[in-house]
């Protein structure tokens, strides 16, 4: 991410609008492929997601990816 010129908090961004304009900012801050892994994160997250709530209902066990934070195995 470009770090050139400081964003400054602003209180709208707790507003629906002020949220979408702070997206819009950080979108043009983000290179092509910072986006890209943004969104690689964001469809292995709602991969594992939906694969816990599929476990869920089967009554077995969860991804790795959703493990607890002291349990043995680490989330990627």
């Amino acid at each position: 991410m470009n770090l050139e010129d400081a964003i400054k908090p602003d209180w709208r961004w707790g507003t629906s609008e002020g949220s979408r304009d702070l997206d819009r900012l950080l979108d043009r801050r983000l290179t092509f492929r910072e986006k890209l892994e943004w969104l690689e994160e964001a469809e292995t997250l709602t991969l594992a997601l939906q694969a816990g709530r599929e476990a869920n209902r089967a009554g077995t066990e969860t991804s790795p990816l959703l493990s607890n934070p002291g349990s043995e195995s680490e989330p990627i």
